[in-house]
């Protein structure tokens, strides 16, 4: 888990503050989600009515997330939480489901260096159950049984494009 894990979500309530060794009284950092939104949402039955028969077969679904932020000024920022899932059953698509779902926070008092954290590990954590229902609600009325998507750690995916970043860099450098 990140080391934001203890900021969690604002509830607009005064947080206190900190004292640091000067004696001098600090802002505790905080965010709170300003908006929560669909950008992009679609689901697909390329094959229906034939994808929607019985089948002793069970299908394929490879599901993909990924999470994106830019700053929109300020102490504010947008986080993109972007989840496809795709079923086949065989050469078959069964359905084609794509959530781009995004939010926007008010982070206050951050260090510069804790903002890519708590844009692309903590805002994911708190938006994704909403995103998931979605992709649930849209297999559901597409005909198929809710595609419940297993939960994220959104901290790996984190950790995983800082390596991949690193890596970017080392061979750029060579």
């Amino acid at each position: 888990m990140s080391d934001l894990a203890d900021t969690g979500a604002d509830t607009g309530a005064d947080t206190g503050a900190d004292t640091n060794s000067g004696g001098a009284t600090q802002a505790a950092p905080r965010f709170s989600i300003r908006a929560q939104y669909i950008k992009d949402y679609s689901f697909e039955n390329p094959n229906a009515p034939a994808s929607l028969a019985p089948s002793d077969e069970k299908p394929a679904i490879d599901v993909n997330v990924d999470v994106g932020a830019k700053p929109l000024g300020g102490v504010n920022y947008e986080t993109q939480l972007r989840i496809t899932a795709q079923a086949k059953r065989g050469d078959m698509v069964l359905f084609v489901a794509e959530l781009l779902y995004g939010a926007t926070i008010s982070a206050e008092h951050f260090p510069a260096e804790r903002i890519e954290p708590l844009c692309l590990v903590e805002v994911p954590r708190v938006i994704f159950p909403f995103a998931r229902r979605l992709i649930a609600e849209a297999t559901r009325e597409g005909g198929f049984a809710p595609l419940l998507i297993d939960p994220v750690n959104f901290a790996v995916l984190y950790r995983r494009k800082l390596e991949a970043r690193a890596a970017e860099q080392e061979k750029a450098e060579v």
